[in-house]
């Protein structure tokens, strides 16, 4: 026991005398991989699929890497996603025109080992979670009030019951919900390219693939308003439903399980999906060392 106490403590005396420390800071663009369904696009041809990815957007990144030898390093990095619009519905009808897009907001970390191939060529894997954010959605519905009932109308209302006003009259309704995940783990790859300007800093450049997704658990309705407009532009009714007032059909909050009853009649709670995070993203930056590292690399 003595001696595994010795010689781990030999390890550790060695690799702290030799390590050196760097500090990265980033930015990239990633697109989607592994694509999934995320929506669909209506109109009076057809219907099409809409596939994405969440992980598809700018990120930026802050990482510190600890290296035990002239090969080997353990890094620790922390990011955030601002993800790009991905259509989740797309309608267009001749009473009815929808627009709803969401897209990442999304903090990250990540523990990787890293291995230097040369001097400037390296390489890093390991493991990735979501630290905090959401998913947002936003929704634009323009809805004719029709004089057939029959044409899909989720206010459920006709032009008669519609506060009298004249066919061509409209409902305006502009929301934003929130959707959170369950805690995911994924995994993050990259191979990268330095270029040292003087001892102390580098630029870099990496390819980099992320591959996680998300489990739903709970969204929340944070925005919602409904208007009834006219024909030509005006407001007539403004504020008809509110987050306080939501219409039917429609729920504060939602929870996401794995299983439901067929008897449940209850609509703030949904059958879970997996969302899609993964991508493939070209990232640059610059590196400094700390002095000790600077020092090694010129001895």
């Amino acid at each position: 026991m003595k001696n595994s106490i010795v010689v781990l403590t030999a390890f550790l005396i060695s690799a702290m005398s030799y390590a050196q420390v760097q500090v990265s800071v980033s930015s990239g663009y990633a697109i989607g991989s592994a694509e999934m369904l995320l929506g669909e696009s209506i109109n009076s041809s057809e219907t099409k699929n809409e596939y994405g990815s969440y992980g598809e957007g700018v990120s930026f990144q802050l990482r510190g890497t600890y290296f035990l030898n002239d090969s080997f390093g353990l890094d620790l990095g922390v990011g955030y996603l601002n993800g790009t619009d991905q259509t989740i519905k797309n309608v267009d009808l001749s009473h009815r025109q929808t627009d709803a897009v969401a897209r990442a907001r999304a903090f990250g970390g990540s523990l990787s080992v890293v291995y230097k191939f040369t001097n400037n060529i390296y390489g890093r894997f390991g493991a990735l979670i979501k630290l905090g954010g959401m998913t947002e959605a936003v929704v634009y519905d323009k809805n004719y009030f029709a004089v057939d009932p029959s044409l899909d109308n989720p206010q459920g209302v006709t032009v008669s019951q519609a506060f009298g006003i004249e066919e061509g009259s409209y409902s305006e309704t502009n929301y934003t919900e929130d959707y959170h995940g369950q805690f995911p783990l994924g995994f993050v790859g990259a191979l990268g390219y330095k270029y040292d300007l003087d001892s102390n800093f580098s630029l870099f450049a990496e390819a980099e693939y992320y591959g996680i997704s998300l489990k739903r658990k709970d969204s929340e309705i944070t925005e919602f308003n409904t208007d009834i407009v006219l024909p030509d532009g005006t407001v007539a009714v403004k504020g008809v439903y509110s987050l306080d007032n939501l219409p039917e059909g429609y729920n504060r909050k939602t929870t996401y399980v794995d299983n439901l009853d067929h008897s449940n009649t209850d609509s703030s709670k949904k059958l879970s999906q997996k969302v899609p995070y993964s991508s493939f993203g070209i990232n640059f930056g610059i590196t400094y060392r700390f002095k000790g590292a600077a020092k090694k690399n010129n001895q």
